[in-house]
């Protein structure tokens, strides 16, 4: 006697229902799935040069530009780089609640609009966030769902040779500044992933941040970010 399969293969069209009652999720395999990144760590580890190199590369993702209250730096352009307000329009902006984040850090303001945040997910557009750690941390609170990633050198010995070849600093704002980089070191395991920025290996740098992106957008457990 031969034995009759218990499985039954039915063939469908399209326009008819799925065999297997599955249709709208595959649909939804094609759909935007923007991420909130947040790129942090230390100063001097690279977190701009890194970005610049993502953007040179043609990745496809929008930059939020923060808001500061610091003095422009040689070379450095309003609105690219950084927002650079007054004090008093800072302070506005967190009065009137405009910013995702922000803090004092150097005794200079520093914060992200929300606008431009909500605009680019709601576009399906991926968004990087560059802040400092304690940055980071208020973002993760109002934003559970970001995608963490801290940026650091090889060695604190690298990251303080980078800061001092900076040249941006007098001495005493120089070693309050390695003060801060290694106690920022230290809150590394506060977020979901480390990647070490080498001395001349930035395309891996850029690599294993691009890595990450794509990891999660093809999490099963992948949620929309909300602000």
């Amino acid at each position: 006697m031969s034995r009759q399969s218990s499985s039954v293969y039915i063939a469908t069209t399209p326009g008819t229902a799925s065999a297997c009652g599955s249709k709208a999720w595959y649909e939804g395999l094609n759909a935007p799935r923007p991420l909130l990144v947040i790129i942090s760590g230390p100063s001097g580890v690279g977190k701009d040069v890194t970005i610049r190199r993502m953007k040179e590369r043609g990745y496809p993702f929008h930059f939020v530009v923060t808001a500061t209250t610091r003095p422009r730096r040689e070379g450095e352009i309003d609105g690219v780089d950084y927002h650079f307000v007054s004090t008093a329009t800072f302070e506005q902006m967190i009065a009137e609640g405009e910013l995702l984040e922000h803090a004092l850090v150097y005794g200079q303001y520093k914060g992200i609009p929300k606008a431009a945040v909500r605009a680019a997910l709601a576009s399906g557009q991926d968004v990087i966030l560059r802040v400092d750690v304690q940055g980071a941390a208020t973002v993760r609170r109002m934003a559970p769902q970001a995608v963490s990633i801290f940026l650091t050198a090889e060695s604190e010995a690298e990251l303080i040779e980078r800061l001092r070849r900076r040249c941006t600093e007098n001495e005493k704002d120089l070693e309050q500044r390695i003060r801060t980089a290694c106690e920022e070191l230290r809150r590394v395991n506060e977020f979901q992933y480390r990647v070490v920025n080498r001395e001349c290996e930035l395309d891996a740098t850029v690599d294993a941040v691009i890595a990450i992106m794509q990891a999660e957008k093809c999490r099963v457990d992948w949620k929309p970010v909300v602000i």
